[in-house]
């Protein structure tokens, strides 16, 4: 909630203006002061203004060019909105828009409020979370923008995302948004982009409050009308969609409920997103959507038995874990490997490949990372190797079996993934016998086995393609 505001005020309009203890550029400073700080003005003299900071307890002069006087009656409601207005379309003045959207709403009637001023506060919040966070190009002041906004009740959440800090707008503006019955089609579907950020979500939350979480999410896309909004608002809702159902399908394959109608929403959603729409300041949104839904997409698929000699079961092992068999029925004995996981095990990703010589299988440890795990024969025995989607520090992503060309041995695979902050796409010729990179290339075009070898199946479903 937004505190009140001192009756006679300014507001700061710079960075780095200095709180003096006389009326003159040679006095000692008392205190720097920021864009959006708040001064209740007590007098002026020889071109200062004479004022004291509240929230420093702390009082002295300051240039005039550095303050503006902010008036509180009803009469200065609209230069105040009109002001909010300007403000919250200039990234870097994040600071300066909540301190005039603060003096609005202690300005304006009750009966005059509409969504549109926590709108415009709720937006800047989140975009000055998103500087701190290092997303974009980071104000250099931010730490100190962020205090300047905690006085009017704008809260952050903090916590450690795969090893950086992520701050996050705690959102109750955006509530307030959705709460007011007059709000607009694509104020209210900003408002839920706003409360339904992936990467907003503590990564430390249990399975249970996850559910929750994801149930919520959920409930507030599912609420949006996205039929008037303009192509970007639209294909922002439909990607947002698709990822928080993937985390849904996700979710429910690690409960085990059945994952089959949530993976088909997600990628039903991510099929109604049209990517050109999004532009360039979007497109990052939307590659991660496109991993996200990709590395879950064997969720769809109704479980399946591999055809051919080999034969892949699974059983519960420790608590928590499914243990995977291979056995083949060309030949009696113990059975070829066995291997355990806490990842899903998609048992409708495994494939026999090369008559007999080798089994593909889809298996995903966590919700935004899913490896392709080969049985192949080493020497006199079987082995179980992992392909990871990314080894230089990935954040998250897939990798697919693409195809076998058996003259060669050669096992095909695509993988997406996010690494050091970048999406990348490869496709890759793999030796089957110690999985050896052979070749690979941004297109699968370039590489004359995709074009002769590549799997139908994988061909018509993949997202690598898209």
């Amino acid at each position: 909630m937004l505190l009140a505001l001192a009756a006679a005020l300014g507001i700061v309009v710079e960075d780095h203006a200095a709180l003096r203890a006389a009326p003159r550029a040679t006095a000692a400073e008392l205190e720097t002061l920021w864009q959006g700080d708040v001064l209740e003005i007590r007098g002026e003299r020889a071109g200062y203004l004479r004022v004291y900071d509240h929230r420093r307890e702390r009082g002295g002069y300051l240039t005039a060019s550095a303050l503006r006087p902010a008036g509180l009656a009803e009469a200065d409601a609209p230069e105040l909105l009109a002001v909010l207005r300007f403000l919250s379309e200039r990234p870097g003045s994040e600071a300066l828009g909540i301190s005039y959207g603060a003096a609005y709403l202690r300005a304006a009637p009750a009966r005059a409020l509409t969504a549109e001023p926590f709108d415009a506060i709720a937006g800047m919040a989140e975009r000055l979370a998103d500087r701190a966070s290092g997303n974009g190009a980071r104000h250099p002041d931010v730490a100190a923008h962020l205090e300047v906004v905690r006085q009017f009740g704008i809260e952050m959440r903090v916590f450690d995302l795969n090893g950086r800090m992520q701050v996050c707008y705690e959102g109750d503006l955006w509530r307030r948004v959705l709460a007011q019955p007059a709000a607009s089609a694509e104020q209210r579907a900003r408002a839920a982009l706003g409360l339904t950020r992936p990467d907003c979500i503590d990564p430390g939350v249990g399975p249970l409050l996850r559910a929750a979480v994801d149930d919520e999410r959920r409930s507030l896309l599912e609420r949006v009308d996205e039929r008037p909004l303009a192509p970007l608002l639209r294909s922002r809702v439909h990607a947002r969609r698709a990822l928080v159902w993937a985390a849904v399908a996700y979710g429910r394959a690690r409960r085990g409920e059945a994952p089959g109608d949530a993976g088909q929403h997600a990628l039903d959603e991510l099929l109604a997103v049209h990517p050109d729409d999004l532009g360039d300041d979007r497109r990052a949104e939307y590659l991660d959507t496109l991993v996200r839904v990709g590395a879950i997409r064997w969720a769809s698929a109704p479980p399946a038995s591999p055809s051919g000699p080999l034969a892949l079961t699974t059983a519960p092992g420790e608590p928590g874990q499914t243990c995977v068999t291979l056995t083949d029925a060309r030949r009696s004995g113990p059975p070829l490997t066995r291997r355990c996981t806490y990842g899903i095990v998609w048992t409708a990703s495994a494939q026999t490949i090369g008559e007999g010589r080798a089994m593909v299988l889809a298996v995903q440890p966590l919700e935004t990372w899913r490896e392709l795990w080969v049985f192949h024969p080493s020497g006199a025995q079987w082995t179980t190797d992992v392909i990871s989607p990314g080894i230089e520090d990935p954040e998250e992503g897939y990798v697919d079996f693409a195809g076998f060309a058996p003259g060669k041995r050669r096992l095909l695979v695509a993988r997406e993934v996010r690494e050091h902050g970048h999406f990348h796409r490869r496709f890759e010729e793999l030796r089957l016998d110690d999985l050896a990179l052979v070749r690979q290339a941004s297109t699968p075009e370039l590489l004359a086995d995709f074009g002769r070898w590549q799997d139908a199946a994988w061909r018509r479903d993949s997202l690598a393609l898209h």
